[in-house]
């Protein structure tokens, strides 16, 4: 194969999404994955609450704000991001979220 075979399959990559959204309406709050990636690991729960209650995250039952949800939590210290998410889901629920 050539280098300009390679470079015209990257042209038509680039020219289709990659993912095709949906018509469908908007979802309130966003993902906790996406409010876990903005912070560093381990943390404290007061540290995340600081940097980061005022957001809203998705759940299956609308939007809540995170200061909220990790005020149920019991955990002190998230060691990692994913021990973080796994908590906010056992108290928010995991499953699909409302849409407006």
């Amino acid at each position: 194969m050539s280098d300009t075979d390679a470079d015209e399959g990257d042209e038509e990559a680039e020219a289709e999404p990659a993912v095709e959204l949906g018509e469908g309406p908007d979802v309130a709050g966003e993902p906790v994955a996406r409010v876990a990636s903005r912070l560093t690991w381990p943390a404290t729960r007061s540290d995340v609450r600081e940097q980061e209650g005022d957001a809203e995250i998705r759940t299956p039952d609308g939007p809540r704000g995170l200061d909220g949800v990790l005020a149920e939590s019991e955990v002190p210290l998230f060691e990692s991001r994913s021990e973080f998410v796994r908590a906010v889901e056992d108290i928010v629920g995991r499953g699909p979220v409302a849409t407006e």
